[in-house]
């Protein structure tokens, strides 16, 4: 049985998808933009700018379901051009501790909204 999870701390679902949904022992995160949910726009126009953003949101999503990102077991970054990894990566670091989450990046042709860079979780619960 799957249970959705939704929050108004971050932007809500914009088409047929949940923000996340609970199954057996794990959470899976839709993607996250770098989207204030209060006015529903990109917070800032660089890719470190839109990766804090994201965080954010993916936390909001995680504390709905009563996690942390110390819970996330993968992560799936999409990059609307790979050169900017560096720029993600740094920002992103910030945020994990060890042991870090198994970790996969793509450069994709483009992302909704145009965004720079979207960051899907999958967390786990103990």
């Amino acid at each position: 049985m799957k249970q959705v999870i939704a929050t108004s701390n971050a932007p809500a679902a914009i088409g047929p998808y949940s923000q996340a949904v609970k199954a057996g022992n794990f959470v899976f995160l839709s993607g996250q933009l770098g989207i204030n949910p209060e006015t529903g726009e990109f917070v800032s126009a660089s890719v470190a700018g839109q990766t804090g953003q994201i965080f954010s949101n993916i936390k909001a999503v995680l504390a709905e379901a009563g996690l942390t990102l110390d819970h996330v077991v993968k992560t799936m970054v999409f990059l609307a051009d790979i050169a900017a990894f560096a720029e993600m990566n740094e920002v992103y670091a910030r945020h994990f501790n060890e042991p870090y989450p198994a970790r996969s990046a793509f450069a994709v042709k483009t992302l909704p909204k145009n965004a720079l860079v979207e960051i899907e979780v999958i967390a786990a619960i103990d």
